[in-house]
């Protein structure tokens, strides 16, 4: 029992910290990872058997082939033959930019795709002399969004991929249709709530033409490299199964092998390496395994099948529904990372349970639950603090009158559809 409290302890303790971001998360899970150890809640070897590499080597992985791929200019580029191809009209470069935004995080990852599209998109607006607020809140939106359709585009759909038997494919198949459906209603909204909001004159949108996108292209060898590389990754995630090969495998090849062809330095490109994450996300399995050690998530997962009598509609729902919620008030991957063992418990506590809907409701839940708040996902964090530093805040209270309701409709559209498509008898 005295295990029990401690681990329950360290576990409360850790996420008061993260949500209140007094200190720094990774900070805080690798103090609350250790003293999972220190206290002999698990062992060494017990403490890094939770930890997920799979999902660490994915990560790690994609971000080196992005990093490489960023130095080609290639995402500056889309951002400015968009913006011409709107012509200049800022509600076009908004509807447009959300677009690429979306396709992008779908592909590689809405954190990595944020950052490259933020600093253009406050550059655009700088000369169209417009507030980037409502580009930048839908950049977010789009980002989280899009990064729901596949088993990369978003860090727990990475976690629930990793952890399960379900497939790049299996994402896409599952997620992307609601996705679409969620993001064009999404963007026929954005479009009605920002149409009166965003209008400029016709000289403020002839400078947008004399943006020279080819002056952005720096290296074009490079650019084929990385995308034929990229190409291939995506690929090999698609077939991964077929190969029986792990997706960390699939993306830490296309990695190695990029940085092979590319010649450049290794440790310029470890750099841009995310590694504050990395290391958040191995001490967070370790943090959830203390409590898997001492039998809470199995307690837990026995109180769910009670209180929803084993009803599988009921519990998908739920799951759905407090996902989103939960990730509205802290950022998704821990809560993710807590949910993903419930879940599994649930299957072994009742071995009838029909338990692939429970996934697809937490990757929805999760994935567009973060889009309630500023704080909801990591890349709403990432494009708040590049507002911040650009002089264009976005408050906590301007993102939430628009975030939660819009995270609400989505929401709802994902009930529907997980209903229809998974619990209708």
């Amino acid at each position: 029992m005295q295990d029990v409290i401690i681990a329950i302890a360290i576990f409360a303790i850790t996420y008061w910290f993260i949500i209140t971001e007094i200190v720094h998360k990774a900070t805080v899970a690798l103090l609350g990872a250790v003293l999972m150890a220190l206290f002999k809640i698990l062992t060494q070897e017990e403490a890094f058997s939770y930890i997920d590499f799979n999902t660490i080597g994915l990560l790690i992985g994609m971000m080196i082939i992005v990093a490489i791929t960023k130095k080609t200019g290639l995402f500056q580029y889309l951002a400015i033959k968009a913006a011409k191809l709107a012509e200049g009209d800022p509600l076009r470069i908004l509807l447009s930019f959300a677009f690429v935004t979306a396709v992008s995080s779908a592909l590689l990852d809405n954190v990595t795709t944020v950052l490259l599209m933020a600093p253009v998109t406050l550059l655009i607006t700088d000369s169209l002399e417009i507030d980037p607020t409502p580009f930048l809140i839908t950049q977010i939106l789009a980002s989280n969004i899009g990064g729901t359709a596949t088993m990369i585009g978003d860090p727990p759909n990475i976690m629930i991929g990793s952890a399960t038997d379900l497939g790049f494919v299996d994402f896409v198949v599952n997620l992307a249709p609601v996705v679409v459906v969620i993001f064009g209603v999404i963007i026929l909204i954005i479009k009605k709530m920002y149409a009166n909001q965003l209008k400029v004159s016709s000289e403020v949108k002839e400078r947008i033409k004399d943006f020279d996108e080819h002056k952005v292209l720096q290296d074009k060898k490079l650019l084929v490299k990385s995308l034929f590389i990229l190409g291939l990754t995506i690929l090999g995630f698609a077939f991964h199964q077929f190969l029986e090969l792990e997706s960390a495998i699939i993306a830490l090849a296309g990695a190695a092998i990029l940085l092979f062809l590319s010649n450049l330095d290794p440790e310029k490109i470890l750099e841009d390496v995310e590694w504050p994450t990395i290391f958040f996300f191995a001490a967070l399995f370790v943090i959830v395994g203390g409590l898997e050690e001492v039998g809470v998530i199995e307690w837990v997962a026995h109180k769910v099948l009670g209180l929803t009598q084993g009803n599988l509609v009921l519990m998908a729902l739920l799951i759905l529904w407090v996902s989103a919620l939960a990730s509205t008030v802290i950022d998704n991957i821990p809560f993710v990372a807590t949910m993903i063992p419930l879940i599994q418990a649930l299957s072994i506590a009742d071995p009838t349970l029909q338990i692939e809907p429970l996934w697809w409701s937490l990757a929805l839940g999760a994935c567009l639950g973060g889009n309630g708040s500023l704080v909801g996902a990591s890349a709403n964090v990432v494009v708040a603090g590049i507002a911040a530093k650009h002089d264009n805040p976005i408050s906590f209270k301007e993102y939430l009158k628009v975030g939660f309701p819009l995270m609400l409709i989505m929401i709802f559209i994902s009930s529907i559809y997980i209903y229809l498509r998974y619990l209708m008898q």
